[in-house]
């Protein structure tokens, strides 16, 4: 392969939308969707197909529909590039995580629903016991959100940086009050609230960390052929013992965003991103963080055509 290296990304939650699965449903991918209805016993077809905007919202509906689509459309992905073309290496944002690491061959398909699976059903419990809510901050720089965020719990408050999306883009996850406070502090700041119930990658999801460790403990975290760029940390990793651990960490730390697309994009020279899932969210933060870099996106059956072309020209 010439002057390509890929990083493949995939979206977490709230990528998710109705009728996601349609377009896909023709595709040699879509028996993924029925093996993840086998293996959950839950009726994953009728999430990607017919489940409305506010039953696809639930913390659990929605993270397994996410990831499952991701996984038929990057099975889709895979039987049309070359096989010259390989992955630098992956990254997932939150719950796309988990597609990354099948995508990297460090999780099997059947591993990867069962921890999707039992992921949502620890963080619904945890948004249950704990409500919380979430808020995308777009303006001010990290650090004066964080500045903001430190300044309320130090009168008590619940509320934490959740995300570090791209240099202009955080987002606050706590307790709603707490939450709705700190936002008052940045003043200028354009925030749009996140429809959920809990307070995602913070300390209030520790319950959902503790209950989801001992699953974690009964899948095979395996080699694989390419790295995956952890969220907790920005760097990457291969397979092995070390995942547990970081997965667990992920339900309660912060996603590390912007330092995870400077890690692929900088440190490991990827030059081209490709974001596999509904919508092109990471390919906007992909374009604010590292502006350099080419983007793709694979959101529709259309576009696997045009990308297999990219991919051979620069392959040959």
């Amino acid at each position: 392969m010439s002057g390509q290296r890929l990083a493949l990304t995939f979206p977490g939650q709230g990528a998710q939308h109705p009728g996601m699965g349609r377009a896909w449903v023709a595709g040699a991918g879509w028996s993924l969707a029925k093996r993840a209805a086998e293996i959950t016993g839950r009726d994953v077809v009728d999430l990607l197909l017919h489940a409305d905007e506010t039953h696809l919202r639930r913390t659990d509906n929605s993270q397994l529909a996410t990831f499952t689509l991701e996984m038929v459309i990057f099975q889709e992905l895979s039987e049309v590039l070359p096989t010259a073309v390989h992955p630098l290496v992956c990254a997932g944002h939150s719950l796309g995580e988990y597609s990354a690491l099948v995508a990297a061959g460090i999780l099997s398909f059947d591993d990867g629903v069962r921890l999707v699976a039992a992921r949502g059903a620890a963080m619904r419990a945890a948004c249950a016991a704990e409500p919380g809510t979430m808020a995308v901050i777009l303006g001010p720089a990290v650090e004066d959100v964080e500045e903001a965020a430190a300044s309320v719990r130090a009168e008590g408050g619940r509320v934490w940086v959740a995300n570090l999306n791209s240099p202009q883009q955080s987002v606050l996850s706590g307790a709603e009050d707490d939450l709705a406070r700190c936002c008052g502090l940045l003043g200028k700041a354009k925030i749009v609230s996140i429809p959920v119930g809990g307070a995602f990658h913070t300390p209030l999801m520790t319950p959902a960390a503790e209950s989801f460790r001992q699953v974690l403990g009964t899948v095979e975290f395996r080699p694989g052929h390419a790295p995956v760029v952890a969220n907790v940390d920005a760097r990457p990793h291969q397979g092995g013992e070390e995942w547990p651990a970081l997965l667990e960490r992920q339900l309660a730390s912060p996603v590390r965003w912007t330092e995870s697309v400077r890690t692929m994009a900088d440190d490991l020279s990827c030059d081209t991103f490709v974001e596999v899932g509904p919508g092109r969210t990471l390919s906007g933060l992909a374009k604010r963080i590292s502006p350099q870099v080419e983007r793709l996106t694979v959101n529709d059956p259309e576009r696997l055509p045009a990308l297999a072309q990219t991919t051979t020209r620069d392959a040959a």
